[in-house]
């Protein structure tokens, strides 16, 4: 069975070792290694506990070998592009979110960095949390079925002060929104 326990690990920033500790109970970098590279099997409920340490669905950890995945097969630093030793799975961003809730703002008129035609994903937290999401663009519910885009600027109590991308607009307040969802991937095609 092809794992994505490596690809996924990387794309968190873990390393063996903390995703060993990480797991409940913890285990050693060694047998993550080993599960990683088919070198010892992936059971059910090693997938639980590994899923669980990397916060996403167990089976995102695995993969049919019928389907192909985009690959990472370069990144792009200070020197230029760089080939990695080998290509890895590409992931979606639902595929390393876990149980956070996700959702999607079409932009259809370009404001501010944004262009038209890009989506951009956000995941939703809640309001007591917004401490989190200070000068970051968020999506933040109205009443009426409105929404205010922009980003947080500022947080006193049940309202927060929401700064449009737009040139020349105005903060707009919203009180006691039900969740805030912070902006984590621009998809913009070329």
């Amino acid at each position: 069975m092809i794992n994505r326990i490596r690809d996924i690990r990387r794309e968190k920033n873990m390393t063996l070792a903390e995703l060993a500790e990480a797991c409940d109970p913890p285990t050693t970098p060694q047998t993550i290694g080993r599960l990683e590279t088919g070198m010892r099997n992936l059971s059910i409920r090693w997938m639980d506990r590994i899923a669980s340490a990397l916060g996403v669905d167990p089976e995102t950890l695995i993969r049919a070998e019928a389907n192909a995945r985009a690959q990472i097969v370069a990144t792009l630093g200070d020197g230029g592009p760089d080939a990695l030793a080998a290509p890895r799975d590409a992931l979606l961003p639902t595929e390393l979110g876990g149980d956070e809730i996700r959702v999607v703002l079409s932009i259809e008129t370009s404001a501010g960095e944004y262009r038209a035609g890009d989506q951009l994903w956000l995941r939703q937290i809640a309001p007591a949390n917004a401490g989190q999401a200070i000068n970051r663009d968020v999506l933040v519910p109205r009443k009426g079925g409105r929404f205010a885009f922009g980003r947080l600027i500022d947080r006193q109590g049940g309202r927060f002060g929401v700064l449009p991308v737009g040139a020349g607009q105005k903060q707009q307040v919203v009180d006691d929104p039900a969740w805030i969802a912070v902006a984590e991937m621009l998809v913009r095609k070329l």
